[in-house]
């Protein structure tokens, strides 16, 4: 064997080491990942129901100022008369004929 054959067997030999180091280290911090992992808990801020609870409520804030604005503007009505009972007994009238 030549000198130059043995430096590169040399440097494969030490490049396939720190391969395998590498995969090790890498393994060991997958390892450690997990544990952390499953360690972890997570609290919420805001639980699920109360979540639930404000997107309603927000939606019916959103649904009773479009009918004041659609009822105020195309509609020529008082923008409040919307909300009364009498007007939607009305509306339920006009429907079933």
């Amino acid at each position: 064997m030549s000198q130059e054959s043995k430096a590169t067997n040399k440097n494969t030999n030490k490049a396939d080491e720190q391969k395998q180091a590498q995969k090790q280290t890498k393994k060991e911090k997958r390892a450690d990942n997990k544990k952390q992992q499953e360690k972890k808990y997570v609290r919420r801020l805001i639980p699920i129901w109360a979540k639930v609870l404000i997107i309603i409520v927000l939606s019916l804030f959103a649904l009773m100022i479009g009918l004041v604005i659609g009822f105020s503007i195309l509609g020529d009505g008082s923008p409040l008369d919307v909300l009364k009972w009498e007007t939607w007994q009305h509306i339920i009238d006009l429907v079933k004929g």
